[in-house]
């Protein structure tokens, strides 16, 4: 048994470098977002996860700007340019017409940026469909997957949305 328990260990350090290896050369990307409706509200709260690199190499990119994301020196303008790209990104409709929302702001977690947004005056009982558009880092990220997690009374439905199918639709 003593023996068995070593041979173990001496595997180890190797299993780990073969998961450390496998890790760093595979990168995936995606995001998730959860869309809640608050009775209490009267609105539909949404909270985006995003992967804080992912987001500042796209802010570079689409808009020139090194944003710095979750450095002292993250950009002043860094809100602006995550509001102004989400707006052309990410859509909400009810029943068929684009609901507005809010921008409500951003907060960090270890290496996701999540992104806090509102649509209010929502009367659910008057709502019929909800269809979400989320493009958010596809024209970045060939292989980007968003994952939309929506929530209203005591319903859920879940949607995997790529470049080439990115809208989800849901009656309420």
């Amino acid at each position: 048994m003593r023996k068995f328990k070593k041979s173990k260990m001496a595997l180890l350090p190797m299993v780990l470098f073969l998961m450390v290896s496998f890790a760093t050369a595979h990168k995936f990307y995606v995001s998730v977002t959860n869309i809640n409706y608050s009775e209490d509200d009267a609105a539909f709260q949404i909270t985006s996860r995003i992967f804080i690199d992912d987001l500042d190499k796209l802010l570079k990119e689409r808009y020139g700007i090194e944003a710095k994301l979750a450095t002292p020196n993250e950009s002043k303008v860094a809100d602006e340019y995550i509001e102004k790209y989400f707006r052309t990104k990410f859509l909400v409709e009810l029943d068929g017409e684009p609901a507005n929302y809010t921008f409500l702001g951003k907060r960090y977690d270890t290496d996701v940026v999540i992104c806090y947004l509102e649509i209010s005056n929502v009367n659910l009982s008057e709502t019929k469909t909800m269809s979400v558009q989320n493009e958010i880092l596809t024209d970045l990220f060939d292989e980007q997957k968003n994952i939309v997690h929506v929530k209203w009374k005591e319903n859920k439905k879940s949607f995997v949305l790529i470049r080439e199918n990115n809208k989800g639709m849901l009656n309420l």
